[in-house]
């Protein structure tokens, strides 16, 4: 386990002098300290409809309790997360029986019914900024915002406003503000381009993004993490982070969540799937693991051990 001496925070400039200390508290609260981040995504209730949560996977069956909802609020509360990231309507109807859990509220949401070939992808904002800081007044805690960009759809221009409203708004109240960015539509050959990744993530930066989430990139050649460097670098001051993706082996996972790290320099994951289709128990020491690495700087082995339940972290 390595040792990490606490981060300075930046504050950008558009939080005001008032929110400035509750930036910082939820800066430091979602990062522990590290400037890194692992997200929670609970947020496919929506993008997903019911594909994630009953069935199975290429690497086997979904977790019956997967089904429910409250799932996902039962693993934020247990494992090891930075804040745990849904939309306004689940947040509103569980927090309130989950209050110790950080929230990041995302803002916009689609489903995946609407293919490429029917149309651009579009996704607009289901709540406004006051709505939710609503559920903070309520008692809840509301640490940030999530709102997801689509670069290269025939709607980027609007949906690129309207993120930069929300990053802007989730300042101005002393959230961090996270985007989810990825490159889709019919003027996009090749969403995993390493090029056009690190494209997205200086998007990002631009748009006022504390976070920013992409896919990780695929190559022909070469390592992909040393590629994904072009990224991290692009995002500059706005701190990138990968998509957990769909299901595969703990192992594997865990593998490129350290390359991603700590050979490409990135600060961490949005993880969903590789987290909740997985029976409660099993879950939480899933989030420990990732953790373990995202926080903890421990080897992949360690983090198996971690996952596999012959080892603990906690902070």
């Amino acid at each position: 386990m390595s040792t990490s001496t606490p981060i300075a925070v930046h504050i950008p400039a558009d939080v005001p002098a008032d929110m400035a200390r509750t930036y910082e508290e939820n800066y430091r609260l979602v990062t522990k300290d590290t400037g890194r981040l692992a997200l929670f995504a609970g947020d496919q209730k929506a993008e997903h409809l019911n594909d994630d949560f009953f069935g199975s996977t290429k690497t086997g069956p979904i977790a019956a309790e997967d089904a429910d909802p409250e799932h996902l609020f039962r693993i934020a509360q247990q494992g090891v997360i930075g804040c745990f990231a849904s939309q306004l309507g689940l947040v509103a109807r569980y927090g309130p029986d989950y209050a110790d859990v950080p929230y990041l509220v995302k803002v916009n949401s689609k489903t995946h019914l609407i293919k490429g070939d029917h149309g651009d992808p579009r996704s607009q904002a289901w709540v406004t900024l006051d709505q939710v800081a609503s559920l903070r007044d309520a008692g809840l805690k509301i640490v940030g915002v999530g709102y997801t960009v689509y670069p290269g759809s025939e709607f980027e221009s609007e949906q690129m406003a309207e993120a930069a409203q929300v990053c802007y708004e989730a300042h101005r109240r002393g959230m961090i503000a996270v985007l989810w960015v990825y490159p889709r539509g019919r003027a996009v050959p090749n969403e995993r381009d390493p090029h056009l990744i690190a494209g997205c993530a200086g998007l990002s930066a631009a748009l006022g993004a504390d976070f920013c989430k992409v896919n990780y990139p695929k190559t022909e050649s070469g390592s992909v993490a040393e590629s994904f460097r072009e990224a991290v670098q692009a995002a500059g001051r706005t701190r990138l982070i990968t998509a957990g993706g769909e299901g595969t082996d703990v192992k594997s996972f865990l593998q490129t969540l350290h390359d991603q790290i700590f050979i490409s320099g990135a600060a961490g994951s949005a993880t969903g799937r590789n987290i909740h289709q997985k029976p409660l128990e099993e879950a939480v020491r899933m989030t420990r693991a990732i953790a373990s690495i995202t926080y903890g700087g421990w080897s992949v082995e360690d983090a198996v051990s971690v996952a596999e339940g012959d080892a603990d972290f906690s902070l």
